[in-house]
């Protein structure tokens, strides 16, 4: 059996193609079964988990927002935090897309960009491109 660290846990819930998937910050587990009458076979569920990003990555992409917005010390930016709830505007999060562009060595497609709404978001879509500018070189 393995175990694996969580410092937040936040679960919800959302069908997707006749799979219940459930999230939090951390990982992601999908119930591979058929769905009856609403809910997931478990005698045949398979499950799946798919890592979120690494919690140095967060913390990074916390730190980077909190400077590019000049966001006071004692300011608290969690992985769910919104862009807009700390204030940012539209060129705020395109000037803290760059930063994160500039400081992990990657390049952010603009249609991507636009999807990223909190900093989880974000963090979640560094680890991924990152991961496959690693398995190009």
């Amino acid at each position: 059996m393995a175990a694996v660290p969580v410092t937040c846990v936040r679960l919800t819930t959302s069908m997707h193609n006749n799979q219940i998937v459930r999230k939090n910050s951390t990982f992601m587990i999908v119930p591979m079964g058929r769905i009856e009458r609403g809910f997931p076979c478990l005698r045949s569920s398979r499950f799946q988990i798919a890592c979120a990003a690494k919690p140095e990555t967060v913390t990074k992409v916390c730190e980077i927002v909190k400077t590019q917005l000049a966001l006071s010390a004692d300011s608290e930016v969690a992985p769910d935090s919104k862009f807009s709830a700390l204030g940012a505007d539209s060129l705020d999060t395109v000037e803290i897309v760059m930063t994160l562009e500039e400081e992990f060595g990657i390049s952010v497609e603009e249609e991507n960009s636009q999807n990223i709404t909190t900093v989880q978001e974000a963090a979640d879509l560094i680890e991924k491109l990152v991961e496959k500018k690693n398995e190009t070189a």
